[in-house]
């Protein structure tokens, strides 16, 4: 360290302005260069001073893209293309790869029975996979053919050992066919209050109006033998929840009530909730699968509707809150517990 401090002290005395007066115009532009603050790297700067203007060539001129786009199409339409070193002929050279035998070692050769020896030759392809499966070698089938081998008592694989596994053929579901309940007759039995009717299922059915829905709601409200009501799928918004939660407030005989896979919002929502608190009746409520997830407030409202009316002991949602979660399982326990005390008595 000492030796590096005496090598400095001879720099202490220099006189700097003695040697910038003996520099010449060259070294001095060039000392000018080399003492620009530039940075390469930092990416913040633009890229005009990363680095300082080495550029000796006046300007030409403003840019003109259209004309630089066509200079370089020029340029590159006029450059000749490259010869191959070794024009391509498709001929074939060397010899394919043959792999070759492998003898087995005399100790690894496995002599079975006269009789087994028979059997195996003489076997099929389905009875090798069968006998592969049982055996434990899944590498050389599918797994379809592996369980089946070990399921079945019998020979079922006729597509024999294949280490190619295949999909297997499912038999096309037909699609479920439309509903056919016509609405403008359930409607005049809701009104007349049939007592034949105790189910209105108007599940997927996505063309009733919204005024024929409202008018089935406010029918609701009188019905004393309606005791499901289902509008599963229906495209129901928020003026239909409306209407629903006033029928809850009126009605004394609904027993079943389902809303899921609608565009209900959180408002809708809040009201069916609200009405539900004041229907005594009501035993199951389905109302998941909505459009739009209605929040945490609409799941704290489900929860604090199951504590407080112990009639429902049905309830579909996915609760997404831990907290709503458990106070909801816990309310439908009690309540289900109560339901079960009152049948005994």
């Amino acid at each position: 360290m000492s030796s590096y401090l005496k090598e400095l002290e001879k720099y202490r005395d220099i006189d700097e302005d003695e040697i910038l007066r003996t520099l010449s115009p060259e070294e001095l532009e060039q000392l000018d260069c080399e003492l620009q603050e530039m940075d390469p790297e930092n990416m913040l700067l633009p890229a005009g001073l990363r680095q300082r203007d080495q550029t000796k060539k006046s300007p030409t001129g403003p840019l003109d893209r259209e004309a630089l786009l066509q200079y370089l199409e020029q340029q590159a339409l006029e450059v000749k293309e490259r010869d191959d070193l070794v024009p391509f002929t498709g001929e074939k050279k060397g010899k394919p790869y043959i792999q070759p035998k492998r003898e087995i070692p005399a100790e690894e050769q496995i002599t079975l029975e006269p009789e087994l020896e028979e059997a195996l030759a003489h076997a099929t392809d389905a009875e090798m996979c069968d006998i592969a499966a049982i055996l434990g070698m899944y590498t050389l089938m599918s797994n379809k053919q592996y369980y089946d081998a070990l399921c079945s008592g019998e020979i079922c694989n006729t597509e024999g050992i294949s280490s190619v596994v295949q999909p297997d053929k499912y038999k096309p579901v037909p699609d479920e066919p439309p509903n056919p309940t016509n609405i403008e007759e359930i409607l005049k039995s809701v009104r007349s209050n049939d007592k034949e009717l105790e189910e209105v299922n108007l599940n997927n059915i996505q063309d009733i109006p919204i005024p024929m829905l409202t008018e089935l709601c406010e029918a609701m409200k009188t019905n004393t033998h309606v005791r499901s009501f289902s509008l599963v799928a229906t495209r129901s918004g928020d003026p239909i929840a409306n209407a629903v939660a006033d029928m809850l407030r009126e009605n004394r005989s609904l027993q079943s009530l389902n809303i899921e896979s609608n565009f209900i919002s959180s408002t809708g929502l809040m009201a069916v909730l609200k009405a539900v608190r004041e229907n005594a009746t009501l035993t199951e409520l389905r109302v998941d699968n909505q459009r739009q997830w209605p929040g945490d407030a609409v799941e704290m409202e489900m929860a604090t509707v199951l504590e407080q009316c112990p009639s429902i002991v049905r309830f579909g949602y996915h609760f997404t809150q831990q907290g709503p979660r458990a106070r909801a399982a816990q309310a439908m326990t009690r309540n289900n517990e109560l339901r079960r005390q009152q049948k005994k008595r």
